[in-house]
């Protein structure tokens, strides 16, 4: 038996210009890249920003663990607002005033980490606490008791601190914290849910009159919240809070994670 018959495989022709194609290629890859950094830099700069609740300071609207898109463009923009240490000079460009009740993400006026707040005072307001009621311009907004906030139980067994008076046994027999709850409604009628845990020595504060290019801020969670009613200092209290240190407005939540996934939550604007 020969092998005669048996042709040998050459090696099929490479086109000459092979190398060419391959440098287009090359090419276009790094230009889809560029365009793709310029695209998520500008989205970055003047579009939305990225946020996540590390405290309970705003429940029962937002929970430990939700993770927000802040829009830029409503309040204009500012050095805080712009990324990668970007300077914008003092004020803000194309800058309009938050309204009262919208929830805004600033940075501290000392240590300049991000919180996320409740707009509660405007330039020319004056702003008081008595007896755990907000008062604005010295009148008390609107309140009414709702059904509790209902919260899963901590690993922990209790509610918190001092709280243990919220642990409740469930229909199912399963324990929860029950947290007392109430709907307070602004002066424009912005109405929303704050939470009420007794008498702490923040529910008594002295008439503040809101100075022009300040804000006051305040958490949902009136009794677990660092807010404008205490003085400003790093890790701490807030104090008034420049406008010109406003990130963005809390627009949306994209991602909620607790002890699982909240579904129910995801998607929601805010």
């Amino acid at each position: 038996m020969t092998d005669s018959n048996i042709r040998q495989i050459e090696d099929p022709a490479v086109p000459a210009d092979a190398p060419e194609e391959k440098k287009e290629d090359f090419r276009s890859f790094a230009s889809f890249l560029v365009k793709l950094v310029i695209v998520v830099l500008l989205f970055r700069t003047f579009a939305f920003t990225s946020f996540n609740i590390p405290s309970e300071s705003m429940m029962p609207r937002l929970l430990v663990g939700d993770y927000l898109q802040a829009a830029k463009w409503p309040y204009g923009y500012s050095s805080a607002s712009l990324p990668f240490g970007i300077s914008a000079g003092e004020g803000r460009i194309l800058g309009s005033q938050p309204e009262r009740g919208d929830i805004v993400i600033f940075k501290h006026p000392v240590d300049r980490s991000d919180y996320i707040k409740r707009v509660i005072g405007l330039p020319g307001d004056t702003v008081q606490m008595v007896d755990g009621v907000l008062h604005l311009n010295g009148a008390p907004v609107g309140r009414e008791r709702v059904e509790d906030f209902v919260e899963p139980i901590a690993a922990d067994g209790n509610c918190g601190p001092g709280r243990g008076r919220f642990v409740a046994r469930q229909t199912d027999g399963s324990y929860a914290c029950l947290f007392p709850q109430f709907r307070e409604t602004l002066p424009g009628g912005r109405s929303y849910n704050t939470l009420d845990f007794g008498d702490f020595p923040q529910d008594d504060t002295a008439p503040v009159i809101v100075p022009p290019d300040m804000l006051f801020m305040m958490g949902d969670n009136r009794d677990n919240s660092l807010d404008s009613r205490f003085p400003a200092q790093a890790g701490g209290g807030i104090g008034l809070v420049p406008q010109e240190n406003i990130v963005g407005e809390a627009y949306f939540m994209y991602w909620s994670y607790g002890d699982g996934i909240r579904w129910s939550r995801i998607g929601k604007g805010i």
